[in-house]
């Protein structure tokens, strides 16, 4: 009896095994950076051996040494879970330039933070190419496999104004209110303003039902411009063009505002989407968008 029990242990041991492999299969983050590797290393490093260490490849991060501190490994880049403890190996090291840190936004909010990779410096960078990388982090990662390339400068590179998010066509009825957005970006920030098509002045004027605000964000050397129309007329309907310049040059985009005459109310929300409601009994027409000249 005593023998057979010692023939099954081992049976045992590897159906554990391949349990505990199986299962970190399932989940991408465990199977590289957890269960396999701490399986595979032990509790014990032993002496290091560097001629048995394997020369890692594609590290957008640089490289940090193991648990063992002997051979080198990928580092894990910016927005990856990370291990906060240097003794701690589940997880992984963060890369160059980063350093893992909890949330701390997160824990407000009640939710259990997790530990990030975070860029210790967060400077924009200009690109080779005239791009502008938020930090030097994200610049790495893009050219971790180019040689001799360095950043042009330090800081956003400078460039004419460049609209990410055109204001978008609008149907409503008359006495609801709307809002048009804009967002654009550019180094020196840009100065966005509006104006309806077919009219030399900018809004709002001495026009109490249009309103314009504008605010940094969200991105880095970005402007983000609404123009909140209240109380629609049917006189207010037409073109409006979100207009940004600074000294490298000037662009704009434009939507068309279309309103039908009646009484039906309808609300908008801040993140200019569905402002409006069809008129169920009307023909669908089609509308239309796009770029139009001042």
């Amino acid at each position: 009896m005593t023998f057979y029990i010692l023939k099954m242990k081992p049976l045992v041991a590897i159906i554990a095994l391949i349990a505990v492999v199986q299962v970190s299969q399932s989940f991408p983050y465990l199977h590289h950076r957890g269960w396999l590797r701490l399986l595979r290393e032990g509790d014990s490093c032993g002496k290091c051996n560097l001629e048995l260490c394997s020369k890692p490849t594609n590290c957008p991060a640089g490289t940090v040494l193991d648990q063992c501190g002997c051979c080198l490994e990928c580092g894990n880049m910016e927005g990856q879970i990370c291990d906060l403890d240097y003794g701690n190996h589940f997880y992984g090291q963060c890369g160059e330039n980063l350093e893992c840190r909890l949330d701390a936004d997160e824990a407000k909010f009640g939710e259990v933070p997790e530990p990030q990779c975070v860029c210790i410096f967060q400077e924009s960078i200009c690109g080779p190419e005239g791009k502008t990388y938020e930090n030097i982090c994200q610049f790495s990662e893009v050219y971790s496999k180019g040689r001799n390339i360095t950043m042009k400068h330090k800081g956003p590179c400078e460039s004419a104004p460049v609209i990410s998010l055109p204001p978008q066509d609008v149907e409503n009825f008359t006495g609801n209110d709307i809002i048009f957005g804009c967002e654009v970006s550019a180094y020196p920030i840009p100065h966005l303003e509006w104006k309806k098509k077919g009219n030399k002045m900018f809004l709002p004027g001495d026009d109490a039902h249009i309103s314009v605000q504008a605010r940094g964000g969200p991105q880095k050397n970005g402007v983000t411009g609404w123009l909140q129309i209240q109380g629609l007329k049917k006189s207010d309907e037409g073109v409006y063009i979100c207009h940004t310049k600074n000294k490298y040059g000037t662009t704009c985009a434009s939507a068309r505002l279309k309103i039908t005459v009646g009484s039906r109310i309808t609300s908008y929300n801040t993140d200019y989407e569905d402002y409006y409601d069809h008129a169920e009994d009307k023909e669908e027409e089609e509308d239309e968008s796009g770029d139009y000249e001042n």
